[in-house]
C-alpha cells in the first residue's frame, strides 16, 4: 500500500512510536502509540484507505448540491466533514510528532512526506465543500443555521465565509492544494532538514542548533562569544540556501495574494486571526513607539551592571553578573508549574497535571530532534504534546509553563470538535503567556532574598522584551521583507540588511553588534512556515498582562472560572466577546497602553533596585 515503509535498522526504536530515555537521564519522552503505533501500523494504513472512501463518497454525494440542502442535510452534512477531517488530522499529526521527534531520520522524513501527500490528496477531495458553502445567500444561510444541527457549527461557518472574496474555484483550489507540496511545502521541508542537519563546531565541541543556542546564556562570556561566532560561521556557509528559501516562500505568497485578491502581504493573517488591520497596526504602533522606554532602557540598564558602555550582541540573553545560574531538576520544574497552576485554578492545574502522568511530553534534548519547543493539539479525541528541550535553566521552567498553557487549552477545547477548537493565533498564545505569568509570580513570591529577586525580575523583563519587542521587530523584517520582494528578488546582503536595521530599531544604542549577527535572522522558522505568525505573541503577551492586571486588582467575581471558560470556548468566540466578561476590549487604544504598562512597571521596578 502507496506510503507503507521499512523502517531503516538506524530507526527501528520509532516503531512504537517513542524514544527511550537513556538510563541516565530523568527526562521524559512522550509516546505516540495513543495515536498509532507506528509507522507500518495496519490500524494506520487501513485508516488512511478508509478515509480516502469516505472522502470520496463525500464529494459524489454533495458535489453540487451545498447550496440546496436544508438545515438539517447541512448540518448531517458538515457533521461527516468534521469527522472525515479529524481522521485525516489523526494520521498527519501522527506523521508531524513522530519526524519532530528524529529530523534527521530519512526513512521518517520519507514516512511525513508520504503522509502529507495522501492527506494533501484527500483534503482535496472536499475543497468543493467550503466553496460551495460560501456560495449561499446570507439570508437562505441564515434560515438555515436555525436548525440546531446545522445551528452547532455556526461558528466555524462565519469563520469560513470570511474568506469568501478570496476563495478561487473548486478546480483551482485543488491545483494550489496539490500543487503546495512541490511549492511551499518543499522548500519548508528543506529548510527543516537543513536546520536538523547544521552543526556548530563551538572551539572544537561539535553542537546542535538548540546546544548552540542555549550557550548564548552561558554564564561565561567567552563561551557565549564562541557560541555566537560559530553560529554565524555555519548560519553565513548557508545564507544563500536559506535566501533562496526566504525569496522563494515570498514569491509563493505574492502570487498566492494576487490571485487571492489579498490588499496587502499580512492581509490573510490578519483574516485567518480574526483580527482587524487596524488593531494589528495599533498593536504594532505601540510596541515600536515603546522601545526607547522598553529594551532601550532595560539594555541600558544591564549594560551598566555589566560595566559596559555597550553589550556584545551575546549578551542580550546572559545572566546577570552576581547571578547564580540556578538550575532545576524536572521534577522541580514540573512541581513548580503544577503549583502555580493550582495556587490560581485547582480545575487547570488538574488538567496540566496529566501531562506528566501520562507520556505526553518529550524533554530531552538530543541530536535530531526538532528545536525550539511547541504544543501540537492533534485532534480532540487523541489529546496534545509537548514538545521542549529541557536544559534546567529557569527560562525552561518557563517554556514548560507556556507549553503546558497551550496543552492545557487544547484540551479544554477539544469537546467543540475538530473544526472549531483551534483558536487563532492572536487568542492561542492567551493560555500560555498566562501560564507563564503564573509560575514567574509564584516563583518571584517565594524568594525573599533581594538580589535574588533582582536577578528573576530581570530574567522576567527579558522574557517579556522577547515576547514582545523581539516578536514586533521580526514583524516588521518580515513585513520589509515582503514589500521588497514585491519588486524582485532580494539579496542575501539586503535580507541582512533589512535584520540589522530592524535589531538596532529595537535593542537600542546600548548594542555593538559583530558582522556574524547579521545571519541570525536564518535560523527563524515562524517566517518560512507562518508568515506574520511573530505578531500573535505580542499580541498575546500585551492581552495576558492586561488580563493579569485586570485579575489582580479584583472585582471581577470568579475571575479563574470565567477564565476557564474563555479557554473552553477554542474557536467559537471573536477576541471582543471573549474579553468583554473581563471588561477589556483590544480595539481600544488603552489596552495595548495597559499591556505595555506592566512591563514598564517591571523595568521601574529594576531601575530602582539598581
Amino acid at each position: 500500500m502507496r506510503g507503507t515503509l521499512s523502517l531503516s535498522e538506524e530507526s527501528l526504536f520509532m516503531t512504537h512510536g517513542t524514544l527511550p530515555a537513556p538510563a541516565t537521564s530523568p527526562l521524559p519522552v512522550w509516546d505516540l502509540s495513543d495515536l498509532y503505533d507506528g509507522p507500518d501500523s495496519a490500524r494506520l494504513h487501513a485508516d488512511l484507505a478508509a478515509i480516502e472512501n469516505e472522502a470520496r463518497a463525500f464529494r459524489e454525494t454533495y458535489l453540487g448540491q451545498v447550496a440546496s440542502l436544508d438545515g438539517p442535510a447541512l448540518g448531517s452534512a458538515i457533521a461527516t466533514y468534521e469527522t472525515i477531517s479529524e481522521r485525516l488530522y489523526r494520521i498527519l499529526s501522527y506523521a508531524q510528532l513522530l519526524h519532530a521527534g528524529c529530523m534527521t531520520d530519512v526513512t521518517i522524513g520519507q514516512f511525513l512526506q508520504a503522509m502529507t501527500e495522501r492527506g494533501t490528496a484527500i483534503s482535496s477531495l472536499m475543497i468543493f465543500f467550503t466553496l460551495e458553502l460560501n456560495q449561499i445567500e446570507d439570508a437562505t444561510l441564515s434560515e438555515r443555521l436555525q436548525d440546531p444541527t446545522a445551528g452547532r457549527y455556526a461558528p466555524w461557518v462565519h469563520d469560513v465565509r470570511l474568506f469568501r472574496d478570496h476563495q478561487l474555484s473548486d478546480e483551482m483550489e485543488r491545483v494550489l492544494n496539490e500543487k503546495d507540496m512541490a511549492g511551499a511545502g518543499a522548500w519548508q521541508r528543506l529548510f527543516d532538514e537543513t536546520i536538523a542537519h547544521m552543526t556548530f563546531d563551538v572551539e572544537g565541541e561539535i553542537l546542535t542548533s538548540t546546544e548552540a543556542l542555549d550557550r548564548l546564556s552561558d554564564p561565561s562570556p567567552e563561551r557565549r562569544r564562541a557560541a555566537a561566532k560559530a553560529l554565524g560561521t555555519t548560519l553565513e556557509a548557508n545564507l544563500r540556501l536559506f535566501s533562496r528559501i526566504t525569496n522563494t516562500l515570498a514569491l509563493d505568497k505574492r502570487i498566492d495574494d494576487t490571485w487571492r485578491r489579498y490588499p496587502h502581504p499580512m492581509a490573510a493573517r490578519n483574516l485567518s486571526n480574526r483580527v482587524e488591520d487596524s488593531v494589528v497596526d495599533a498593536l504594532v504602533s505601540a510596541v515600536r513607539e515603546s522601545y526607547p522606554k522598553l529594551s532601550h532602557r532595560y539594555y541600558a540598564l544591564k549594560a551598566r551592571w555589566f560595566g559596559v558602555d555597550k553589550l556584545n550582541h551575546w549578551d542580550r540573553n546572559a545572566p546577570l553578573p552576581d547571578s547564580d545560574d540556578t538550575r532545576f531538576t524536572w521534577e522541580e520544574a514540573r512541581d513548580t508549574v503544577l503549583n502555580a497552576y493550582a495556587a490560581f485554578s485547582p480545575d487547570l492545574a488538574a488538567v496540566g497535571k496529566r501531562f506528566f502522568e501520562q507520556p505526553w511530553i518529550d524533554a530531552q534534548p538530543r541530536p535530531g530532534k526538532a528545536p525550539g519547543a511547541f504544543a501540537h493539539p492533534t485532534v480532540p479525541s487523541a489529546h496534545p504534546y509537548l514538545l521542549v528541550n529541557f536544559m534546567g535553566r529557569t527560562r525552561d521552567v518557563m517554556t514548560l509553563a507556556h507549553e503546558l498553557g497551550h496543552g492545557v487549552h487544547q484540551v479544554l477545547a477539544g469537546p467543540q470538535g475538530a473544526l472549531m477548537a483551534d483558536t487563532p493565533l492572536t487568542l492561542a498564545e492567551t493560555a500560555s503567556v498566562f501560564g507563564e505569568m503564573l509560575t514567574f509570580r509564584a516563583l518571584l513570591d517565594a524568594t525573599p532574598d533581594p538580589r535574588r529577586r533582582r536577578i528573576m525580575l530581570a530574567s522576567k523583563v527579558e522574557d517579556m522584551i522577547n515576547t514582545v519587542v523581539r516578536q514586533i521587530a521580526f514583524h516588521t523584517f518580515e513585513a520589509a521583507v515582503h514589500a521588497e520582494r514585491q519588486n524582485g528578488e532580494l539579496s542575501p546582503d539586503r535580507l541582512c540588511e533589512l535584520w540589522m536595521g530592524v535589531q538596532s530599531e529595537s535593542l537600542g544604542p546600548a548594542f555593538h553588534f559583530d558582522p556574524e549577527y547579521r545571519t541570525y535572522w536564518t535560523y527563524i522558522g515562524h517566517f518560512i512556515h507562518s508568515p506574520f505568525y511573530v505578531y500573535a505573541y505580542a499580541f498575546g503577551d500585551c492581552l495576558v498582562n492586561s488580563l493579569y492586571s485586570t485579575y489582580q486588582q479584583g472585582g471581577i467575581p470568579d475571575f479563574p472560572s470565567r477564565y476557564l471558560d474563555l479557554l473552553s470556548a477554542g474557536g467559537t468566540k471573536h477576541h471582543k466577546a471573549l474579553l468583554a466578561p473581563f471588561g477589556l476590549d483590544a480595539s481600544d487604544p488603552e489596552f495595548w497602553r495597559r499591556g505595555l504598562g506592566v512591563l514598564t512597571g517591571f523595568i521601574d521596578e529594576l531601575e530602582a533596585m539598581t
